[in-house]
């Protein structure tokens, strides 16, 4: 029985850290030498301060950008799941923006989206069903209320707000349906063949049950059906697009993503260099589905990801070697800005890595302590508040450019804290003084 439990263990460690949503778990220790510290900053920050009930100076620092990376600090809180919806609201209703972007599957987007758009389906059983196993962090209120919004706001407004996800994780059915029924039709010869490469890979439970079983089944297996999938890709992308140029760049978008998730379990997540060059796969992935639907729609979108996916610059571990926001800011250059999250203290929901049993619980942590990020920034305003950390000044600039510790929490917890550089990572910083558990469906 023991044998079972550790082997289920390590196996679900392994699909969080497959997805990237562990973070900080392998953290490097601070440098034993550092630089002198610059003087505590927390006075000339408050200068810049804006508190957070009002959006107004956001929108102004978010300007003309297309895409707004909106990080977070924890991935179950329910105070950044709200300030999301804030923002999100107020980009839509004054800065144009029609697209929330989440780091889920892309084919629960598309489930999402049918919901948004068109009324299809009923929004608690899609959440519930869709936000599954590494996903599961956001099955909870504050997302079903947010899609709830998204449709309500589509039913009395012309321009239309969409839902995307740009992750790899899992490839639902509805891509194989979109993919096989284009292929049908427009290149019927095809058909058998594409039919043959898809056949072992079309999922036949659901997401939490098919993402278990993947990372269960031979490396080789895994491997093989990577490489029927990205033959499928191969196969449509060399076919002429017909009459209708978009339902075709629409349609080799599908056969891509599933080629992407194939390419994300072919690596071997028990060898530490796979996982590392795993997760600079899946950011640049990431990365280049937010790019490819930002051009393909002309949307502005609002990505909704960890801090760690949303900056520029890595952390002191260099557990993610390059972040999404890196990658995407070299696609569009200033089109891109993003917003990072920090907090005082408080409760989030995460896996319990100490009990292999548990499912997802809630814990609480009280304040970080001298040296972290965290410890000046709950001095610099008793309010919550955000600040535009590219109009810093010296020497709140340097200070902002040091590494230290910082409260980086993914969907597992315990972990180690990271080390991160605030200046170097973000555009704007958001902090809050105290979170709240989300609400779990």
């Amino acid at each position: 029985m023991h044998l079972f439990h550790d082997t289920h263990h390590r196996l679900r460690q392994s699909l969080l850290l497959l997805l990237g949503l562990t973070l900080g778990v392998f953290t490097a220790a601070a440098p034993g030498a550092r630089a002198a510290e610059p003087h505590s900053p927390e006075r000339q920050l408050a200068r810049s301060a804006q508190p957070l009930d009002d959006l107004r100076p956001l929108g102004r620092m978010v300007g003309s950008a297309d895409i707004v990376g909106l990080g977070e600090a924890t991935h179950n809180s329910h105070e950044f799941f709200a300030t999301k919806r804030r923002v999100f609201q107020y980009l839509v209703e004054n800065k144009g923006f029609t697209t929330f972007a989440l780091e889920t599957a892309w084919s629960s987007g598309m489930r999402v989206n049918a919901y948004v758009l068109r009324g299809e389906g009923d929004p608690e059983r899609i959440v519930r069903e869709e936000f599954q196993s590494s996903y599961a962090m956001w099955e909870t209120h504050e997302y079903l209320d947010l899609i709830r919004w998204m449709r309500a706001y589509n039913l009395h407004h012309v321009r239309k707000v969409q839902f995307m996800g740009d992750d790899m994780g899992y490839a639902g059915p509805e891509l194989f349906d979109e993919v096989g029924a284009y292929t049908a039709k427009h290149y019927p010869a095809l058909l058998p063949r594409l039919t043959a490469l898809y056949r072992g890979a079309r999922p036949t439970a659901g997401v939490g049950a098919t993402m278990e079983a993947m990372l269960k089944r031979p490396l080789a297996e895994r491997r093989r059906q990577a490489d029927e999938l990205r033959q499928a890709y191969d196969l449509l992308r060399g076919q002429r697009p017909g009459p209708d140029r978009s339902e075709h760049a629409w349609i080799l978008q599908y056969a891509r993503t599933l080629a992407q998730t194939g390419a994300m379990w072919s690596f071997d997540f028990f060898d530490p260099d796979q996982l590392k060059e795993s997760r600079r796969y899946r950011d640049r992935v990431m990365a280049e589905n937010t790019v490819w639907w930002q051009r393909q729609t002309g949307h502005k979108v609002l990505l909704s990801a960890h801090n760690g996916h949303v900056a520029y610059a890595p952390t002191l571990s260099a557990e993610y070697p390059k972040a999404q926001g890196a990658y995407i800011r070299d696609a569009v250059g200033a089109a891109y800005m993003n917003i990072g999250f920090t907090f005082g203290q408080g409760s989030f929901n995460a896996m319990d890595l100490n009990d292999p049993a548990e499912p997802i619980r809630e814990f609480t942590v009280g304040p970080l302590g001298p040296g972290s990020n965290e410890e000046v920034l709950e001095r610099v305003s008793p309010r919550d508040y955000y600040l535009d950390l590219r109009r810093v000044a010296r020497p709140a600039k340097d200070w902002l450019g040091v590494f230290r510790p910082t409260r980086s929490i993914g969907n597992s917890w315990p972990q180690d804290d990271e080390q991160v550089r605030l200046g170097p990572s973000f555009d704007v910083l958001v902090h809050l003084h105290r979170v709240t558990a989300a609400h779990r469906l």
